[in-house]
């Protein structure tokens, strides 16, 4: 391999890097967009959840259970007086539960016998339902807590739960979601940037004419990945100052470890990119393959949105050949809880299994000839 060579490629590569500017989007606009639409737009968080309470017999301490609920920042509380508005909203969509006071709850409550309430959810979105079960289960304790100490009396709990919250005790959904984005979007410019540059340069004929100059296949893999190595290092150091500042996303690890751990996951990406584009050498066949092979199981595999644990068990141990997985691991170890070798080695050393798997590849597959 010859020095000058390498470097007149790179430069070439550099060229054409700022002469096209759809590499410049995908590298540093389309991460921006992901992540505010992602952080700003989705969030896993239940608050200001619509729910109605029905109380058929308005008494003090039905109102003070309809102001707790209230008082929750969780809910936004409508108050009904019969059961069939409440279930004609729920059918509607306006409301996702709704909680049945009934009318005997009063003279129940103040005898200290069994009061109960009903509380019906909304199953079409099982998460949420879930969450929702939890606030009102959480209410209704705080609730029975207050009254009870305004009689003078207690309950009596075989239980009492004291829950902390590590690594992320606010419980904001964008501190998982921001993390997990910068695997999505270094996949993006890693695979699907490289795939159909390559395959583009095979379709306008340049390729050919490169493979006939006297450089070598090991330069020309070189003189690609260098270009795209940088320009996907500057997408994720500012996909993350923009989780950091715009979103207050904590980073308790060491910034050192989160460019030695992306830089090896970017190798990995860009050469399944040429990869792709040596086998396809066709920008929308790339593309495609591009989109299927790397970007949704980067999505959906990798526990940026779904934990891959919780998935049947051939799912499972397919999501163990997706590189995105180990990377999301690392990524959300080291912005929330810090650098934890035991998590950051081992799954460094898949993503090194994984880079040195496509290199190899790549390198026997391209060849110095046309068929």
């Amino acid at each position: 391999m010859i020095l000058r060579r390498l470097l007149a490629l790179v430069r070439k590569e550099t060229l054409q890097i700022f002469r096209d500017p759809s590499s410049i989007v995908i590298a540093l606009v389309l991460p921006v967009v992901l992540l505010l639409l992602f952080g700003y737009g989705v969030s896993l968080d239940a608050k200001e959840v619509r729910l109605a309470v029905v109380v058929e017999n308005p008494t003090p301490a039905a109102s003070s259970l309809v102001a707790a609920f209230g008082d929750s920042p969780f809910f936004r509380v409508t108050e009904l007086r019969h059961r069939t508005e409440a279930e004609t909203g729920m059918v509607a969509g306006r409301f996702k539960g709704m909680v049945v006071v009934p009318a005997e709850f009063a003279g129940k409550a103040g005898r200290g016998a069994e009061a109960p309430i009903q509380v019906l959810l909304d199953g079409t979105d099982a998460n949420t339902s879930r969450l929702v079960r939890g606030y009102v289960e959480g209410v209704w304790g705080k609730w029975l807590a207050h009254e009870a100490g305004q009689r003078g009396a207690s309950i009596a709990l075989p239980v009492l739960p004291e829950a902390r919250v590590w690594f992320n005790p606010q419980l904001l959904s964008r501190n998982v979601l921001v993390p997990g984005l910068i695997a999505i979007n270094m996949t993006l410019i890693g695979t699907l940037l490289t795939a159909l540059v390559v395959a583009r340069e095979w379709e306008r004929g340049t390729m050919e004419a490169m493979i006939a100059t006297p450089v070598s296949v090991a330069e020309i893999l070189l003189g690609k990945l260098v270009p795209y190595f940088v320009l996907g290092m500057a997408g994720m150091g500012l996909s993350v100052v923009l989780g950091i500042v715009l979103f207050q996303v904590p980073l308790r690890g060491s910034l050192w470890v989160l460019t030695a751990v992306s830089a090896l996951f970017l190798v990995g990406a860009l050469a399944m990119g040429l990869l792709i584009s040596t086998v396809a050498k066709n920008q929308f066949v790339a593309g495609q393959i591009a989109i299927v092979s790397a970007f949704l199981p980067a999505f959906m595999l990798s526990g940026f949105v779904f934990e891959p644990s919780s998935a049947p068990a051939w799912i499972e141990m397919l999501s163990r050949v997706v590189a995105a997985r180990y990377y999301v691991t690392i990524l959300q170890t080291v912005f929330l809880a810090g650098d934890l070798w035991s998590v950051i080695l081992p799954n460094s050393a898949a993503l090194g299994v994984i880079a040195a798997f496509f290199l190899v590849v790549t390198l026997r597959r391209t060849h110095k000839r046309l068929e």
